[in-house]
C-alpha cells in the first residue's frame, strides 16, 4: 500500500506537463543528463566501496533524487551558497566540488574537501560556498538564513539555497528559520526534498498537513511544489526560485516531491515500505526518463550517450585512485582546528 498523499498524484501530472513545455536548449538538456549520471554512478561505486569496507562510517545515498540537486543548482552562480544535509553527495557534485575531493573525504584522506575529518556526512568547501553536510536534522536552516542575511547586509548580489528533507519540517529550527526569514527577507531559497520518509517514518504518520507548501505559506512566504522526478520541472522551479530571491522579493519555499530508491542509510533494513512502492517510483527514474526523451527527439544519439557514460566512469575511477593514493592526516594534527582552553589553577575551563 502506498503512503503517497492523494494530492501528490495531481501535482505530478500538472508539473510534468509544464516541464514538457519548457524550452531548454538540447545541449543544456544533455548537460543536465550528464550531471545526473555523474551523481548516480559516483554513488553506485560508493556502495561497492562501502560494502568492501573501503569507505566507513555512515553513508546516506541520494540515488533517485538526482533531478532535484541538478535542477535546483543549475541556475546558481559560482558565488551563490548551498547549505546541505547529511545526504549531500549529489548537492556537492552539482555545486562544483571535484569528485576526487569528495571521494578522498569519504576515504578519510587529508586531500578530501574536509581534510578527511568529516567523511560522507560532512562535506565542506568554502571556496565553492558549499557549507555542509550537516548531520543535525534541520541544522542547516538557521545557517542558511545567517549566510543570506550576511550577504544582504553587505550588499552582495548572492543567493543561498538550503536543502533539507521532509523530516526537518517537524523540527523547531525549521519554524524559527522560516519565521526569521519572513521577517528579515534575506535572499534564501528553502528547497525541501520531500521523499515521503523521515528515516523510516512515512510523511502521513508524522505530518497532519502533508502539503508542505501550506506550512511555508503560513509564514506569508511564496511557496510552490515541483515534480522532483523530472529534472526539467526541477530546473523550472529552481530558476523561478532563484530569480525571485535575487530580485529582492524575499525568501521562497519549493517542495520537490521526490523519492529515494535506497534505504535511509547503509545500515537501514528498509522494512517500512513495500518493494512494490519502490518499483513504482523507479519507473519514474529521472535519468532514463530524460535520456529517452533526448534520444527520441534527436538531441542525443546512442553513441553520444555511451561516450558520456564512459567519461563519467573514467572520472569516478580516477577519483577512487586519487583517494586510495591519498594520505592520512598526521597524528600531530589531531588537535588542530579543535578549540578548547585548558583549566588552570583549579578554575573552570573557558
Amino acid at each position: 500500500m502506498t503512503t503517497t498523499p492523494p494530492e501528490m498524484d495531481v501535482l505530478r501530472e500538472s508539473t510534468a506537463a509544464d516541464a514538457h513545455a519548457l524550452d531548454v536548449e538540447p545541449a543544456r538538456a544533455v548537460d543536465l543528463l550528464r550531471q545526473m549520471l555523474r551523481i548516480r554512478r559516483f554513488e553506485e561505486r560508493c556502495v561497492e566501496l562501502y560494502s568492501a569496507a573501503r569507505i566507513r562510517g555512515f553513508m546516506h545515498l541520494y540515488i533517485g533524487e538526482e533531478a532535484v540537486a541538478v535542477g535546483m543548482t543549475e541556475p546558481l552562480r559560482p558565488d551563490d551558497a548551498v547549505v546541505s544535509t547529511y545526504r549531500e553527495h549529489g548537492h556537492a557534485l552539482a555545486k562544483g566540488l571535484a569528485a576526487r575531493s569528495i571521494m578522498a573525504e569519504m576515504f578519510g584522506k587529508a586531500e578530501g574537501c574536509s581534510r578527511g575529518r568529516g567523511g560522507s556526512m560532512h562535506l565542506f568547501d568554502a571556496e565553492r560556498r558549499f557549507y555542509g553536510g550537516n548531520a543535525i536534522v534541520a541544522g542547516g536552516l538557521p545557517i542558511a538564513v545567517g549566510l543570506a542575511l550576511a550577504d544582504a547586509m553587505q550588499g552582495r548580489d548572492r543567493v543561498t539555497v538550503c536543502f533539507f528533507g521532509d523530516g526537518a519540517v517537524a523540527e523547531g529550527a525549521f519554524h524559527e528559520s522560516m519565521n526569521l526569514a519572513a521577517l528579515w527577507r534575506p535572499p534564501v531559497v528553502f528547497a525541501c526534498e520531500n521523499n515521503l520518509y523521515a528515516m523510516g517514518t512515512a510523511l502521513a504518520r508524522a505530518q497532519a498537513q502533508t502539503d508542505l507548501t501550506v506550512k511555508a505559506a503560513a509564514y506569508g512566504m511564496p511557496a510552490w511544489a515541483a515534480d522532483g522526478m523530472d529534472v526539467l520541472a526541477c530546473l523550472e522551479a529552481g530558476t523561478r526560485a532563484v530569480e525571485h530571491v535575487r530580485s529582492g522579493a524575499g525568501p521562497c519555499f519549493v517542495e520537490f516531491r521526490t523519492y529515494r530508491f535506497r534505504a535511509h542509510s547503509m545500515y537501514d533494513p528498509d522494512l517500512y515500505r513495500t518493494k512494490a512502492e519502490i518499483e513504482e517510483w523507479k519507473a519514474r527514474d529521472p535519468i532514463p526518463a530524460l535520456g529517452a526523451r533526448l534520444l527520441a527527439n534527436g538531441a542525443l544519439t546512442e553513441e553520444a550517450l555511451t561516450r558520456i557514460e564512459r567519461e563519467v566512469a573514467d572520472e569516478v575511477a580516477e577519483a577512487i585512485a586519487f583517494a586510495e593514493a591519498g594520505t592520512l592526516e598526521s597524528v600531530a594534527d589531531l588537535t588542530r582546528f579543535v578549540y578548547a582552553r585548558e583549566a588552570r589553577g583549579g578554575g573552570d575551563a573557558g
